[in-house]
Order: C-alpha cells, then structure tokens, then sequence
C-alpha cells in the first residue's frame, strides 16, 4: 500500500523518480516529460493488448462445441447490453434458436482480437480455480474452530477511481490510527485478533487450510452440520498483496517446483500440522465473504453472475472487458492435450494481472478441485469483439 501511495504521490506531481542509488543516466524512469536519460535507446512503446486476428488464427475454433459458451454469454448480455456497441449483438442472440449454426453466428457479428502483452509475447499464463465443498456450522464447537467473517466494520475502501479516473479498478483498504489512513491489518496481524472478534463471526468452519484454499478461489459452498447447504461468496479483502505459499515453501526448501501444487501442498501441511498458521502467514492477503443461496450453474463472478464449469474465466478488467467471449489455446492440466474452446470473461482475481492471463473455473468439488490445482498452462487468448469495434 505504501508503494501504491508512493506511486500515486508521483502521478500526481507529474514527477519522475530515479532508481534508488543507481548512477546517474542509468535509473531514469521511462515517464513524461522527463527527459531521455543519456545515451539511451528510446523506449519501445507497450504493445496494444489487443490486435486484430483472423477466425483461422484460433487453434480448435471449428470442433468447439459453441452451445455452453454461448448461453454463458447471453447471461453475460445482461450487462453487457448497457453498452451501445453490444446492445445489438446481445438483442440478436436473445432470439437465436436451439438449432442454429452456432459458428456462423459468431463470425456474422463478431471478429476476434488477439491478446497480447505489453512486450508484445502473445503467450501467458493459463491457471486454474473451483468452488470448494467444505463442512462448517452456525455455531462454535469441535471440529468447527475457524471462524469467516464478513468485511469487517474497522476497515475503511477507498475507490481510487473517484479521485482520479484513470485508476479505475485500483482501490485502496486501511484503517484509521489516530488521525492517519494505514494499511488494514494483514493475515498474521488479524490471526491474532480472530478470539476477539469471534462474535462477529458469520460461521466456523472444520479445517483452516481448505478455508485457506477457500480464499484463494474466491467463493465455496458449504456443508453444515445439519444437512443443508450454503454458498460463501467473495465480499471484499484486507488490501495487501497476494503471495503464494507454494512459492513460499519452495524457497524456505521444503518442496521442489513440481511438488508445489495443492495436493502437494496439503501433504506438506499434514507432515507438518505445527506450522500450519506460519505457511498461511506467508500470503497477507486474506479474504472476506457474504452468505448466499447455493444454486445456480455456480458462485457469482466480478459480474454478480453465476459462473459456468469449464466455460467461465476470470481476466485481467484493464486489458480484456467483462463479459465478453475469449477463445482460448491451451492444455490440460499437466497434459500436453489441447484444450481449446470458447469461454466468457465473468471473473477478475487478485493474482490475474495482465493481458494474456486467464484463470479456468473448473466447477464444484473435488474433482474440479484436483484439475485447477494442477492447472499451470501456457495458452494464447483472443477476446471476440463486436463488427466495428476499434481499441482505444
């Protein structure tokens, strides 16, 4: 956050900052208008993150079963329909017909755009989430000790957004000290708080690292104890950073690159019960939820729409608009098979950023829980855009 302010602070005084200690003519930051550090190469401009391609550019477009994306999208219309450019295509595929040729539909009124990132590599990164099923209770007492909470009424969200316009999607979280807005507290920090605020809580829990997992994916039904179900849907975060504890155990040495998935993961965390709350500790990110209905296809996305199995990704908001269709190239997890279909941009995530970057949502439950927690793919993105659309 302090960062983040730091930045701001320049962006506001139109000044550009010096890598710290590094000779002079060589920590010039790239930003008007200051001038060319000395003898440098002027910088490359970013690429666009979108560019036009051809429907034959998208490996797998013509054996694509269009028909799951497609409903997936006419629920995405509901939104997408406030914008002028898509209140057309959203009237007309309202109308469509079980029988229709759905790849004739799409290339009459789309054209796909090809994800690319700033340094012009056309290929990301390609991860995978799911809706866990956990078993909790409405009251305390073992096994259910971990508590969830809603957002909590001591932290104060600044949309940055109302201030300056052009850091739409940025917003800051902190509390009050004294007369000063500082960072909320992080995961370690309120782990030492949850006794006390344990009537605040909205519902306890059997296990903390599947509640753990839980906030890394965002939502998650659960099993109470008395035989009914509940959904636990995403309501806000404490502000800081995510940091993944895989890569945490792989630098302290206790796993190897290729052990550190979820399921290596939770062998580790079973081998080693005493320091569970340290590995949890190492991301100071730490996730808020509101109680919801479970049903429907799956939780609600960024959109306040429910997700898709297997046809719903979360992206990047600054560089590929919600709610469009994305075909995506990649493979299955931990296997070289193409997976190649249509999917719909309902999501965002804490740790999506970027243009060629996608997270697949995989369903409910144990099953789609053992894909996404093998999903670390490579894979290409292109968003379809409406006839006529033009980037800015």
């Amino acid at each position: 956050m302090r960062t983040l302010l730091f930045s701001l602070l320049l962006l506001a005084l139109g000044g550009c900052a010096s890598t710290p200690q590094a000779p002079r003519g060589e920590g010039c930051a790239p930003c008007a208008p200051c001038a060319a550090c000395p003898g440098a190469e002027p910088a490359k401009p970013p690429e666009k993150p979108l560019q036009p391609a051809a429907w034959s550019d998208l490996p797998g477009w013509e054996a694509d079963d269009l028909r799951p994306a497609f409903e997936a999208f006419r629920t995405s219309c509901v939104r997408l329909e406030k914008q002028a450019i898509w209140r057309a295509v959203c009237a007309d595929a309202r109308s469509v017909a079980n029988g229709i040729d759905l790849k004739a539909w799409f290339e009459a009124r789309l054209s796909p755009w090809q994800l690319v990132n700033p340094d012009g590599n056309r290929e990301g990164l390609v991860t995978g989430y799911y809706e866990p099923v956990l078993r909790g209770s409405r009251s305390f007492g073992k096994p259910y000790v971990h508590p969830v909470f809603a957002p909590p009424g001591d932290m104060i969200t600044v949309e940055l957004a109302d201030l300056y316009p052009e850091l739409k999607h940025m917003r800051l979280r902190g509390r009050i000290e004294g007369r000063k807005l500082v960072p909320y507290w992080s995961r370690a920090e309120w782990s030492q708080q949850e006794e006390g605020r344990a009537t605040d809580a909205i519902l306890w829990l059997d296990d903390a690292l599947d509640f753990f997992f839980m906030q890394i994916q965002g939502s998650g039904q659960v099993q109470l104890d008395d035989g009914s179900r509940l959904r636990l849907g995403y309501a806000d975060q404490n502000g800081h950073p995510y940091r993944s504890i895989g890569r945490w155990l792989i630098d302290q040495g206790e796993l190897q690159s290729g052990q550190a998935s979820m399921q290596g993961i939770k062998a580790w965390a079973k081998a080693n019960p005493r320091r569970v709350q340290e590995l949890m500790n190492a991301n100071p990110s730490l996730v808020f939820f509101r109680e919801l209905p479970a049903e429907g296809s799956g939780p609600p996305g960024a959109m306040g729409l429910p997700l898709t199995p297997e046809r719903s990704i979360a992206v990047d908001p600054r560089s590929v608009p919600l709610g469009v269709p994305v075909f995506l190239a990649t493979t299955w997890p931990d296997d070289p098979r193409p997976l190649q279909r249509l999917m719909v941009a309902q999501d965002t995530g804490g740790a999506i950023r970027g243009a060629v970057r996608a997270d697949f949502y995989w369903g409910s439950g144990p099953e789609a829980g053992a894909l996404a927690g093998r999903m670390k793919q490579k894979g290409r993105m292109w968003a379809l855009m409406p006839l006529g659309y033009a980037p800015k």
